[in-house]
């Protein structure tokens, strides 16, 4: 018998900028449908949780740890777990940290989501190395 387990994801998932209304419901099913959400400042991130009465497990993933972080978070996932990645404000990875993990998860394969084209623009994720969700 061969072991296959089922793939996990990486969900790259933009936060408002100053309105928590331009918050998607996509963003929030995401973000409560995943077993761990990896955040640039969990400080930042438990109050937009909180509005949305999220309660999914945090982890950090700023500038200081993420090459550490990265290679955790990768792990989970190639483990079966389903992580979303988020900045403060904004899409995760264009100016905020998150370089590290998107550059390594396009490497594996992992990155799944809207945000795919935006990064693939950007020197962040290296074109033609990345798959959409459907």
């Amino acid at each position: 018998m061969t072991d296959e387990r089922t793939p996990g994801k990486l969900y790259v998932v933009a936060t408002p900028i100053g309105n928590l209304g331009d918050m998607s419901p996509r963003a929030i099913e995401t973000l409560k449908s995943v077993s761990l959400i990896a955040a640039e400042d969990t400080r930042v991130t438990q109050k937009l949780l909180s509005v949305f009465d999220i309660h999914t497990p945090l982890t950090s993933c700023h500038e200081h740890n993420e090459r550490e972080k990265s290679e955790e978070i990768l792990a989970r996932v190639k483990n079966g777990e389903k992580v979303a990645y988020v900045s403060d404000a904004g899409m995760p990875g264009i100016s905020d940290p998150g370089g590290v993990l998107l550059r390594a998860a396009a490497e594996v394969a992992l990155l799944k989501g809207k945000a795919d084209a935006l990064l693939a623009e950007t020197d962040t994720c290296p074109q033609n190395r990345y798959s959409t969700a459907a």
